[in-house]
């Protein structure tokens, strides 16, 4: 792993620009070789070491292109610290901390003793309580240097400090009880597995505890684990019903704030893709716009993280309603370089045009999307079941097109580059969706033949009802398509 090079594939735009101030804050240095460096990497991070080194030394001493390195990712880092100190209770308690360590090895403890206050009280709100264990034994420590202070005071503080920890414990035996009941319950649907039943008596033994219950840190995480439980599960009927109920909780006990921002961002994100699972379209958009406001908030804060899933929402839907106008969202993705950024995006983007155009049965467009696809190094770098599914919707495209010849040609072409996953048997949805295609190259080349329908309806029978996830094209759709009405 090259760390140096995943930091700079990783910065934004605002990244970069806070960077150059930052290393320029020396006067005097004209030969700024890690700004050099740093744009070079930029434009390549898998560029060797090797040309590099010789386009910032030349014939210098290869020691120094590697002491170069080392102080641009130990210069990134300090820089991002800066730059990101305030994003999050967890980065300003961390960073008071350092403070107080600072002040205290200086002997200034009285600076010490006002930052280690404001940490308190920052913890305090936020209840992280393990960090109120540190920072109370921090006091502990400064009463040794200050009169002021009474241990007593820190000590009983961290006793209850200690209780709160404890409750917290009893939070991870809950989630566990909530889990496991989750786990063994394979249906949601009947009144007495029901989820809201479920975590009815997952919290019956807790009911004493009314701050533990009520505590916006326990909710949370409760949201969490069931979230990604019904997702394992991919219930997504009761995963879209619970995720509606929490999120208007949420929001009416104001649980949404800076600190919780993605857990909002998280849930709408969750809240569209059920809905559109659900074949809820018009909530799914609903859901998509209000994600895209919600993104907008606190200074665009994890914008560009959920940029990707706000547009993928955007082509799921419209591809559904109205593909014209996914296919100007996909073009419009296209000109957007930091979601190009994201491994494999791009592909997505291609193969998402593709599967526009066919549905709109314009092959020649469609054909063209794709090729572009395989030319991607994420295809390169896709899984062979990937790479297989993306081979079988160019047959099927290639089938639309017309030209049996070509077809074979093609064929012959990718089975042989596919290798092992196109022999062993490993993929028997698409394996028997080309055999029928070769079936009816002779029969004009077209599966709506009379002598092809008997075979069609098989594959019907025996496909219709396992899931299309990840298929580029919809197989059993494009076979009724082909069956007369």
């Amino acid at each position: 792993m090259d760390v140096l090079n995943q930091i700079v594939e990783g910065l934004s735009k605002e990244e970069i620009r806070f960077y150059k101030i930052f290393a320029h804050r020396q006067q005097g240095i004209s030969d700024r070789k890690d700004i050099a460096l740093l744009d070079i990497l930029r434009k390549n991070t898998e560029i060797s070491d090797d040309k590099v080194f010789r386009k910032l030394y030349a014939d210098g001493d290869k020691n120094a292109y590697y002491r170069l390195r080392n102080r641009l990712m130990d210069e990134l880092n300090r820089s991002l610290h800066l730059q990101h100190y305030l994003d999050d209770d967890w980065m300003q308690l961390l960073h008071l901390f350092a403070l107080v360590k600072v002040y205290t090895a200086k002997g200034q403890n009285d600076l010490a003793f006002h930052f280690l206050r404001k940490a308190e009280q920052k913890a305090q709100k936020a209840e992280l309580h393990e960090f109120l264990d540190l920072l109370y034994g921090e006091f502990i420590k400064l009463s040794h240097e200050m009169l002021l202070i009474n241990p007593e005071t820190y000590i009983e503080l961290r006793r209850q400090n200690q209780e709160a920890i404890s409750r917290l414990r009893q939070m991870d035996d809950l989630l566990a009880v909530v889990s496991y009941r989750l786990k063994i319950t394979q249906n949601f649907d009947d009144k007495e597995n029901s989820l809201s039943v479920i975590l009815e008596k997952a919290t019956e033994g807790f009911r004493e505890n009314h701050s533990l219950l009520q505590s916006a840190r326990f909710r949370i995480k409760l949201y969490n684990l069931v979230s990604q439980m019904l997702l394992q599960k991919k219930d997504y009927p009761a995963l879209e019903e619970y995720l509606v109920r929490t999120y208007a909780e949420f929001n009416r006990d104001q649980l949404f704030n800076k600190n919780t921002h993605d857990v909002r961002l998280q849930m709408l994100t969750y809240l569209v893709n059920s809905s559109f699972v659900n074949g809820k379209n018009e909530a799914s958009l609903h859901y998509a716009a209000l994600l895209h406001d919600a993104m907008e908030a606190y200074g665009r804060m994890h914008y560009e993280r959920y940029e990707i899933f706000y547009y993928n929402a955007l082509v799921n839907n419209y591809s559904k309603s109205d593909i014209p106008r996914a296919i100007e969202i996909l073009q419009q993705l296209l000109q957007k370089p930091n979601l190009k950024k994201v491994p494999f995006y791009e592909l997505f983007i291609y193969l998402n045009l593709a599967t526009s155009y066919f549905d709109l049965r314009q092959y020649n467009l469609a054909i063209r999307q794709l090729s572009k696809a395989l030319l991607l190094d994420a295809y390169k770098k896709a899984d062979l079941s990937l790479q297989f599914k993306i081979a079988t919707a160019e047959l099927i495209i290639r089938f639309e097109l017309g030209d049996p010849e070509f077809w074979l040609y093609r064929r012959d072409q990718l089975k042989k580059q596919l290798g092992d996953a196109w022999t062993s048997g490993s993929h028997p949805k698409e394996s028997q969706l080309l055999s029928l295609m070769e079936q009816a190259l002779p029969l004009e080349g077209t599966l709506s033949s009379r002598k092809m329908h008997e075979a069609l309806q098989q594959y019907l029978q025996r496909w219709q009802n396992t899931e299309q996830e990840h298929e580029v094209i919809n197989y059993v759709n494009w076979i009724k398509d082909k069956l007369p009405r």
